[in-house]
């Protein structure tokens, strides 16, 4: 059998292997090319060195939309893994309907962004009509019915994976944190939680990239209005490469910093939680 795999490998891996070179590899390297070029298609590129680099720090926006995008992240990580570890370990209980309630959590993640994005932003300025406010009011509006979108479509999702781990725990350590006298808050912190830093290193990556990357939801809820305030950094580049003659360049160069400064961050948070998860 292992001969068998060793032979016929190649032959199944090579047209993944050419797919994801077309639709990925090649316009990698591609786009990282065009970052330092002036163009306004790919076959008329003029190669200017890092000046596109330069010109992206004296646009006031990116500076803007990369402190905003942080401030996003920050919130959304903290609440949406806080709720969704919340909801796991209520769900883990064995309250009666506990299925139909994960299954009704999940299910707003499998609305897609735009769609999403549009419906709250209907609800969230229905909320506001009262106040005589929208949600392109002020950028503050703007940011908390981000948060709020994100934290409605992600927490189901996370609580999934939560569930798994928490299921995963053995009984017999409970089971021996409570004849030792152990409160509950001890279990959760010195035996769950160890227990489950698997889970938490899976749902703080994927929702610290996911609240980064955000496009979609962002067009839909605010288009970046007032004047630019509410937007991230996705949305930014989106601007910046076929909203503004002449900047196709520095689009392209503020996608590639994009790209760079989401791999450091994620590198950083798994190796932080799987150090977590050696120690324990």
């Amino acid at each position: 059998m292992d001969k068998a795999i060793k032979r016929y490998f190649p032959l199944f891996a090579l047209p993944t292997l050419i797919a994801f070179t077309i639709g990925f590899i090649a316009p990698f390297i591609l786009g990282v090319y065009l970052s330092f070029c002036e163009f306004t298609t790919v076959v008329d590129a003029k190669f200017v060195g890092i000046k596109n680099y330069f010109r992206i720090w004296g646009d006031t926006t990116f500076i803007h939309a990369l402190w905003y995008t942080a401030l996003f992240t920050i919130a959304t990580v903290i609440i949406i893994n806080l709720l969704a570890f919340a909801v796991a370990l209520l769900l883990t209980k064995g309250i009666p309907g506990r299925n139909i309630f994960r299954t009704t959590f999940f299910m707003p993640n499998l609305i897609g962004g735009i769609v999403l994005g549009y419906i709250w932003q209907l609800i969230l300025n229905g909320l506001l009509l009262p106040l005589s406010r929208t949600l392109t009011y002020n950028s503050a509006y703007g940011f908390w019915g981000l948060v709020i979108l994100m934290c409605w479509q992600q927490i189901g999702y996370m609580m999934i994976i939560y569930i798994a781990g928490l299921q995963n725990v053995p009984g017999e350590l409970i089971e021996a944190a409570k004849i030792d006298g152990a409160t509950r808050w001890q279990t959760l912190k010195s035996v769950t939680i160890p227990m489950v830093m698997p889970s938490i290193t899976i749902c703080t990556f994927l929702t610290l990239t996911n609240s980064f990357k955000l496009f979609d939801q962002n067009v839909a809820l605010t288009a970046g209005e007032p004047s630019k305030m509410s937007e991230l950094l996705a949305l930014n580049i989106y601007n910046t490469f076929y909203g503004r003659t002449g900047w196709e360049g520095v689009g392209q160069a503020k996608a590639v910093i994009f790209f760079i400064l989401v791999a450091l961050i994620a590198m950083v948070q798994m190796r932080l939680t799987r150090d977590k998860e050696v120690q324990q």
